[in-house]
């Protein structure tokens, strides 16, 4: 491990650790240890999983005002809602004064496509950036090898720390600027349709989003929801994206996907991941469509602009 990102890490209260296991037995080993260190040091811990994985995990120690158990199949439909979700998490127990543990597996162990591969490994590199400055604590990642052992070098790039045999070292993959972290969109699906919008045309935009949701049957309310999150972002594009932009709506993988483009910039990756404050101004449309959306992909770049994909999916 090079001497600088050792030291990039010395001044971090936050740490990060990716646990690789094979099977359930390795599972519970592993983050029965890291709970019971915990325990033995006075910390609070909140086990973040799907319902499974809990119950695995309650059969030996059950909750109580030290152990705390969320479902995180409930909590997020997608990656992007998880930073906000810890940050509350994290919060009501620096509250009570005590310091936090946490292990966090996504419900996203089976995903579906490329595209939700490249958020859950693109939200594990931002958790480093959203928590650089916060509250000491400690995160634990179980990562299952058994489903996908080629894409355990992508996690543990996204890793400062790896645990092993119950022992910590620093991820040798690691790279605090990760590049390779903010992955290039897929082309749409062929056939798809564009618009091009300006100031005045956000009636016509929702026109066309909705002939497309009909054509795919998506349910009035979650056209409804959709619509609003595409309003969010096509005004987003034209107050700061040069005054247009362009739409694209397709069908991919059982989803309606609808792609905006202009040429903005978004310079903070974090945008709408975290939660805003009561006193922010600005910033609360795109946490409002991650709120609505199955999953929002965003790529920002100076020489490129700003790409935003909305994931909606479909009945059946």
């Amino acid at each position: 491990m090079t001497s600088s990102l050792a030291t990039s890490l010395e001044g971090s209260g936050y740490r990060h650790e990716l646990y690789p296991y094979a099977g359930n037995d390795e599972f519970v080993a592993g983050t029965l240890g890291f709970i019971q260190e915990a325990l033995d040091g006075d910390e609070a811990v909140i086990v973040a999983v799907p319902e499974e994985k809990a119950s695995l995990l309650r059969a030996e120690i059950r909750e109580n005002d030290t152990v705390r158990y969320v479902d995180t199949s409930r909590v997020a439909r997608h990656p992007g809602r998880l930073i906000a979700a810890w940050q509350e998490w994290i919060k009501e127990q620096v509250s009570e004064g005590r310091p936090v543990r946490g292990i966090g597996e996504s419900p996203w162990g089976h995903v579906r496509s490329a595209a939700e591969t490249a958020e859950l490994r693109y939200h594990e590199w931002l958790l480093n950036r959203a928590f650089a400055q916060g509250p000491a604590w400690w995160l634990l990642c179980p990562y299952d090898v058994a489903r996908d052992k080629t894409a355990l070098t992508e996690m543990a790039r996204c890793h400062p720390r790896i645990r092993r045999d119950g022992r910590t070292v620093l991820s040798e993959d690691y790279d605090p600027q990760a590049p390779y972290a903010f992955t290039s969109l897929t082309d749409p699906c062929d056939p798809y349709d564009e618009f091009l919008y300006t100031s005045g045309d956000l009636a016509a935009l929702r026109e066309k989003i909705a002939a497309c949701a009909v054509q795919h049957d998506l349910p009035g309310r979650r056209l409804r929801e959709l619509h609003l999150a595409a309003t969010e972002v096509a005004t987003n594009s034209i107050r700061h994206g040069g005054g247009q932009g362009v739409l694209r709506t397709w069908r991919e993988e059982g989803r309606l996907v609808c792609e905006f483009r202009d040429a903005g910039y978004l310079e903070h990756p974090l945008a709408g991941r975290m939660m805003p404050t009561a006193r922010q101004v600005g910033g609360r449309g795109l946490w409002l469509v991650h709120q609505l959306c199955d999953l929002v992909e965003i790529r920002s770049t100076p020489d490129e602009g700003t790409t935003i994909r909305l994931h909606t999916e479909l009945p059946g």
